[in-house]
């Protein structure tokens, strides 16, 4: 689907599109939606900051990538962050073929990307850059004292471009309701919302145990010591999935919990299934883990916060908490079995999120914004 297909004054069947992504070094929500955009537009070329074929477990291999000099330090996931400062002009010098449709999937950077001239740029927004406007304390707080006047430096001016990059932008779509006001505060732009895409056909209904389960990388601001914590006043066993710099301070302090670390799709679909509920702690722009938990058929206890609002259903699909309440999420998690809850009812729901749909609204509105801008020419 690398054509648009239809005629509308300049824009014509035959109009190609590039890609674009921030970098693709591992496979989490936004490079799973990435990877939805990539499949819908199957002969685009994708363009982004770094790419580790092995590390996104081959699903862009045999595409065109174009990559920044940046790739041949040869940075992995782990390192990302030390190259911070160079990621604005390396965007913004990312070589792109012609075009008629730029289309990118942002959380920091893309959105930067000097477009071909006359090619339209949609960005599908999954936040602005969150060090720089909504987490600035928390990036600051993950740096030695010495070092953060320099670091507050940095986001200050990570802000004013990121304000001057958003205004060569023709279009954003938001991921959610969240997302969309952060557009609207941050860059003064309006942006309709296109939830992220949940591979839901992954997932089947199976028989529930007794551990609730966490699906999290385990850094401070995913919360996921609420969550624990939660459960060890509750006296009911959790499991974790994920991995990160927080995990050894977290498996000292909760010895009780089990760390399962990062695992595959199959296991990951089997640990849902068989989970006696998922909670999800942290306040998530979507929040992905919600809806694939009830594509498993199992309920969720959410912060009341961000997408959670948007995904579970409270009282129906799953239960929501006050963020940072670990009286509130014990008290969930030790009556989810109270709950009347249907699996069917929660597969029903998740099944608004599918990869099919995510896709068919997005062609609609890049088609919309692509013809509405080559018309007014």
């Amino acid at each position: 689907m690398h054509e648009i297909n239809q005629p509308v004054g300049r824009f014509t069947a035959g109009s190609s599109i590039v890609l674009v992504h921030d970098y693709l070094l591992v496979m989490r929500g936004a490079e799973r939606t990435f990877a939805a955009l990539a499949e819908n537009y199957a002969d685009a070329p994708i363009a982004t900051l770094l790419y580790d074929e092995a590390g996104t477990s081959g699903r862009f291999s045999g595409r065109e990538i174009i990559t920044s000099p940046l790739q041949r330090l040869g940075v992995s996931q782990a390192a990302f962050r030390r190259l911070l400062p160079l990621y604005p002009i390396a965007i913004e010098h990312l070589p792109l073929p012609p075009a008629m449709v730029v289309l990118s999937s942002s959380s920091a950077f893309a959105h930067g990307v000097r477009v071909p001239a006359d090619a339209v740029h949609v960005c599908y927004c999954h936040a602005p850059f969150r060090y720089a406007w909504s987490e600035e304390e928390r990036a600051l707080g993950e740096v030695a004292r010495p070092l953060r006047p320099l670091l507050r430096l940095q986001l200050r001016r990570m802000r004013r471009w990121d304000t001057s990059a958003s205004r060569r932008v023709h279009a954003y779509i938001a991921n959610s309701r969240l997302t969309r006001e952060r557009i609207k505060r941050y860059y003064g732009r309006e942006a309709p919302i296109i939830h992220p895409p949940v591979e839901t056909e992954r997932f089947s209904v199976g028989t529930p145990g007794d551990a609730v389960l966490v699906v999290s990388e385990l850094v401070r601001h995913k919360r996921v010591h609420v969550a624990l914590e939660a459960a060890r006043r509750a006296r009911v066993p959790i499991r974790v999935v994920g991995s990160g710099p927080d995990h050894g301070a977290l498996s000292e302090a909760y010895p009780e919990a089990e760390f399962v670390g990062r695992v595959g799709d199959e296991q990951i679909a089997r640990l849902y299934a068989g989970a006696r509920a998922v909670v999800v702690a942290s306040m998530e722009e979507f929040g992905i883990t919600a809806v694939e938990a009830q594509a498993a058929g199992r309920p969720v206890i959410a912060a009341a916060a961000g997408g959670a609002l948007e995904t579970v259903l409270d009282g129906e699909t799953g239960r929501l908490v006050e963020l940072d309440d670990v009286d509130g999420f014990a008290r969930a998690i030790a009556t989810i079995d109270g709950l009347e809850f249907d699996p069917l009812r929660a597969v029903e729901n998740a099944a608004r999120f599918s990869v099919a749909a995510f896709q068919r609204a997005v062609s609609a509105e890049v088609e919309r914004v692509a013809s509405r801008n080559l018309r007014s020419r």
